[in-house]
């Protein structure tokens, strides 16, 4: 089974409604780390949800729910780090307000 190191999620804003950022269309997926950084003049919130293949984001998925950067802060999510998604299964994002915060997503497709 090749495995490869893929950027999952380019560099992009976090919406201000909850978004599909990625689908696993291989086998399995490791993510192995998302970073967000809120280059806003305040303090913003990011929840993220990781969805099985034909469900949708909600509370039964949350993983992160709204957490708090302030102005500059940059976050690792360890929560997020580690976690397998299969194929079908989605990283789902929600902002608190649009073009506040960046975010990125880099992990292993197995297939």
């Amino acid at each position: 089974m090749p495995i490869n190191a893929r950027t999952l999620v380019e560099a992009k804003s976090v919406e201000q409604v909850q978004t599909t950022q990625y689908v696993a269309t291989v086998t399995a997926v490791i993510i192995d780390k998302m970073t967000a950084t809120n280059y806003s003049s305040a303090a913003r919130t990011i929840s993220v949800n990781l969805v099985p293949a034909g469900q949708l984001a909600g509370d039964s998925n949350l993983i992160v729910k709204a957490k708090t950067l302030q102005p500059a802060e940059t976050y690792t999510f360890p929560e997020i780090a580690g976690h397998i998604l299969n194929t079908g299964d989605s990283i789902s994002t929600l902002g608190s307000l649009a073009a506040s915060m960046n975010f990125r997503v880099s992990g292993r497709e197995i297939s």
